[in-house]
């Protein structure tokens, strides 16, 4: 017999009052993972007595921010009372909210200051060290069993980050039905420990999409002879081995608009809902429909950065309204001087260069409305075609290329021409069209 059980079998056999008298020198994440060795176990580890300690010990005069009412702090105080008048289990929910609540306004008091550019904030990568978050993906077959896939590489952009998993043993994707996209973080944050899968921790759904007929459900945006590329609504990826018809990567682009909170504010069945705009009076010519907006706008793949940029004084007139749309011009097609050059060759690389999804590429767009407050924002994979316009444009000699995306929150057109002599890009047509729902819901107006 293994010593490991010889010694769960001596604990198990112990009175209950000297497994409370173990159980109340442990800490909370000590505490937690005892809970979950078996009932037994759970219920003592819920004891109101050992929790309330922990919790009264926690409770220091930098913390009066919190303003317990005194109903509270007379509960607390009671000791003996205290522990007769709850459910088990009681003061453990209170230790871990508090506990949970200090450690998402710190986090968030990390992003209150904002970049005068993109309007995100500028410590995302600290919070998001501090906070200990992950991502996480997990694959659902469908006879209900989960698939927890882990360890991605990250890669940080100026408004995003793009994740990537890997790897050489995945579900067969003919049994997959749902894969669903998390940020985990450690559910008793512990500054001193590294973040670890086998300590208690907190998931929040960002996003869930669903796998039944990836062919119909989704827009291919890439392919090459081994590999072919699935782009999937927010901001998803999927590389399916053509032959085996199997996953061979799956990519994911989180915007840095609420990527926090989405990642820490959401819980593990419901997404983070932001909180509405309130807008400001605004005294501008009636006939503007938009006005003052800018544009921060990052192209690229992976590792690679292909076009970078801001743009201001954006605007629209009422004239520009129409098909329930908003129209942005941000590059016109008349104006050479405004045409921007695309910097190397436009691809999404995997983890080797093997696979190179020609003509696809990652689109991050931040639109701020006049107030500098982000309006619009998305990352996501999108895929450059050959158009069958003719090239009217006198300055270029070359090809018409289109790339476009299309969410709830609007539309953007971008043309390329691709020069033959340099095999360079350059965009001479860039137009968003914001819905006009979005609009309204946003202001309170009706266009």
């Amino acid at each position: 017999m293994e010593p490991k059980f010889c010694i769960f079998l001596l604990f198990s056999s112990m009175p209950s009052e000297m497994l409370l008298k173990i159980f109340s020198y442990l800490d909370a994440v000590s505490l937690l993972s005892v809970g979950c060795v078996n009932k037994r176990f759970y219920d003592l580890a819920n004891d109101n007595g050992i929790w309330l300690k922990l919790y009264s010990s926690s409770l220091q005069p930098k913390w009066t921010i919190w303003k317990m009412s005194s109903k509270q702090t007379e509960t607390v105080s009671l000791g003996c009372a205290a522990l007769h008048d709850e459910k088990p289990g009681y003061w453990k929910k209170e230790y871990i909210f508090k506990q949970t609540s200090v450690f998402k306004s710190r986090i968030m008091r990390l992003v209150k200051l904002l970049d005068p550019y993109t309007g995100l904030p500028c410590k995302n990568k600290e919070a998001m060290k501090v906070s200990g978050l992950s991502w996480i993906i997990v694959l659902k077959d469908r006879n209900g069993k989960e698939h927890i896939i882990e360890k991605p590489n990250l890669s940080f952009k100026d408004t995003s980050v793009t994740i990537l998993w890997y790897g050489a043993v995945w579900p067969c994707l003919d049994i997959l039905s749902t894969i669903k996209l998390f940020g985990v973080t450690p559910l008793l944050p512990d500054q001193s420990r590294p973040p670890s899968k086998n300590r208690p921790r907190r998931f929040s759904l960002i996003a869930e999409y669903q796998l039944a007929n990836l062919n119909e459900s989704s827009v291919t945006v890439g392919a090459d002879e081994l590999v072919q590329l699935f782009s999937l609504n927010p901001g998803l990826l999927i590389g399916i081995w053509k032959e085996k018809n199997e996953i061979a990567f799956v990519m994911a682009s989180l915007h840095y608009n609420q990527l926090l909170e989405r990642s820490i504010l959401g819980s593990a069945t419901v997404q983070y809902a932001p909180p509405a705009n309130k807008p400001l009076l605004d005294d501008i010519d009636p006939e503007y429909g938009l006005h003052d907006y800018s544009l921060h706008l990052d192209l690229h793949g992976r590792s690679c950065r292909y076009l970078c940029g801001t743009f201001k004084g954006l605007f629209c007139r009422k004239g520009d309204i129409e098909n329930g749309y908003l129209r942005l011009t941000v590059v016109s097609l008349k104006d050479n001087r405004k045409h921007l050059p695309i910097i190397g060759t436009l691809g999404i690389c995997w983890e080797t260069d093997v696979f190179k999804g020609s003509d696809c590429f990652m689109m991050d767009l931040t639109l701020l409305d006049e107030t500098g407050k982000p309006f619009w924002c998305f990352s996501a994979p999108v895929h450059m075609e050959l158009s069958s316009k003719a090239s009217g444009l006198f300055d270029y000699m070359g090809h018409i290329y289109t790339a476009d995306y299309a969410d709830s929150e609007g539309k953007v057109c971008v043309e390329f021409v691709r020069l033959e002599e340099t095999k360079e890009y350059i965009i001479v047509s860039l137009v968003l069209y914001v819905s006009t729902i979005k609009v309204n819901s946003w202001y309170g107006t009706n266009y």
